[in-house]
């Protein structure tokens, strides 16, 4: 009995619940930001590519929190 190990692919709640914060908080900030940037892309003033980006980064985001919720 003494050489018990750990399961495999085990991560403690807090990391889980830090993770989950994290990816919140991503997720906001950059669709916040993308949709500041598309209305500044349609405005003329940056490119598409800026709001693009950041909202695929927020989807991301939703997608990973929604995954460490679930």
């Amino acid at each position: 009995m003494a050489d018990i190990q750990k399961r495999g692919g085990y991560t403690p709640r807090r990391q889980r619940e830090q993770r989950a914060y994290r990816l919140v908080l991503a997720g906001g900030i950059t669709g916040v930001a993308g949709v500041v940037a598309l209305v500044l892309s349609v405005a003329g003033v940056v490119s598409a590519f800026w709001p693009i980006l950041l909202l695929i980064l927020c989807a991301l985001s939703v997608v990973g929190f929604r995954r460490a919720t679930s």
